[in-house]
């Protein structure tokens, strides 16, 4: 099978390119591309792509897939459906599972449900501390061999300095990448939104700013200290910005990612206790929702993830207190990031180094892109199609999000997947 893409803007941050051109597609490989491809045969298929971009598929570092344990909020079928959906065609999965990914059983098994339903590749994060408990370390070694790609405690910072310094020289011997979840939980404890005005108005315990900056300062200072790259996940507050500069100028190897939601609402979307907006780390202030996108500009943070986080209406539907943190993103990581090319913030091909190659070397895999022999993983976007978000529209069991009866500006056409090819 030949699949030659024709007139589409050709978009590739691995190898630097951006323009006007054919793509051609061979047997699921990609063949070449360049500003006019003319070939003439009975079998190639053609697919107009004028005025659409075209890409290699995203790579989304921080995903929960539910599986084991939490099907009915979401599984990997399901999970992996909704990031095929929003273009995301390697999705790397977090281990707060029931039981924990803590054990290379429980690795093998998420990859050989991978293999059996996933619509795209499933790397799995493992954890740092057995249970997640932050008390022992799990067997790093033994994760790896099972296919397990990094290991973090998310949900949980390790709180112990002691252990999480042994975890970073642990973790430097099998070359394994740590993920710390930055919240210190004394500083945290029991809060349900961004500490200020509106949650003293809403008459809900807040989280400071400060409980996220001690734990990003700290583990700086022990990734300063072992000489191992560390990557700092969903960073929300502007208080973190001197410390990453100061990180980059010391050179230390380090890391930093944020969630589309972190530039894209503050607070106010709790206004009525939507447990829809309640996430971890909160929605903070118009602020430091300027600060992550000058973050962004300045190359501090150069992952953007979604942290998809799927919740039933079991968990979200109850009182404000009593409702799970998180909200469903993979499926609108693209659209929601996009925003930051109309502003002027990033430049399209900026935008995907942050969606693709960042977090490819993060997780220390090749990433997907247009080199001749490379397996087809390609996405037709139309950055100017809108559409209403509704349940319907949304591929995950859940739907916790508060986009629900939102317009959305941006959508995902066309997916080549090798030899498949996926009109969505």
């Amino acid at each position: 099978m030949k699949l030659l893409l024709k007139k589409g803007r050709l978009l590739d941050p691995t190898l630097g390119i951006d323009f006007i051109g054919d793509l051609l597609i061979e047997e699921g490989k990609i063949k070449g591309f360049g500003r006019e491809i003319e070939i003439s045969e009975k079998d190639l298929e053609i697919i107009d792509c004028r005025g659409k971009l075209v890409f290699p598929g995203l790579v989304d570092i921080h995903v929960h897939l539910r599986e084991p344990g939490e099907e009915w909020k979401e599984d990997i079928e399901s999970g992996t459906r909704a990031a095929l959906y929003g273009g995301v065609l390697r999705v790397a999965c977090m281990p707060n599972t029931k039981p924990v990914n803590d054990a290379p059983e429980v690795t093998s098994y998420i990859l050989k449900r991978a293999r059996e339903k996933a619509s795209v590749k499933v790397y799995p994060i493992a954890a740092i501390t057995k249970g997640q408990e932050g008390k022992e370390l799990a067997e790093f070694g033994r994760l790896k061999k099972a296919g397990a790609v990094a290991v973090s405690d998310d949900g949980k910072w390790v709180a112990d300095s002691s252990l999480m310094k042994r975890a970073l020289l642990y973790a430097k011997n099998f070359d394994l990448p740590v993920i710390s979840h930055c919240e210190d939980p004394k500083l945290s404890f029991r809060g349900q939104i961004n500490e200020g005005k509106l949650s003293a108005r809403l008459g809900l315990k807040g989280i400071p700013a400060s409980a996220e900056t001690v734990a990003v300062v700290r583990d700086l200072l022990l990734a300063r200290e072992t000489g191992t790259p560390l990557h700092l996940a969903h960073l929300s507050v502007k208080e973190n910005l001197p410390f990453l500069r100061w990180a980059k100028e010391e050179g230390i190897p380090f890391t930093a990612e944020t969630c589309p939601h972190y530039f894209t609402f503050t607070e106010k979307e709790v206004e009525g206790y939507n447990t829809n907006a309640k996430v971890n780390p909160p929605l903070r202030t118009e602020e430091d929702v300027e600060a992550i996108k000058e973050a962004l500009k300045e190359g501090l943070i150069e992952v953007i993830a979604s942290d998809h986080a799927p919740h039933s209406p079991l968990e979200k539907e109850v009182e404000f207190e009593l409702a799970s943190f998180g909200m469903i993103g993979v499926q609108f990581l693209l659209p929601l990031s996009f925003n930051l090319v109309r502003e002027g913030l990033l430049s399209e091909l900026k935008l995907l180094q942050y969606l693709i190659t960042n977090p490819s070397k993060v997780l220390k895999i090749e990433p997907p892109s247009f080199k001749e022999g490379a397996p087809a993983e390609v996405v037709i976007f139309d950055p100017e199609e809108r559409y209403l978000v509704t349940e319907d529209f949304i591929q995950s069991k859940s739907k916790n999000t508060p986009l629900l009866g939102r317009e959305l500006k941006g959508r995902v056409k066309t997916v080549i997947l090798e030899k498949r090819i996926i009109h969505l």
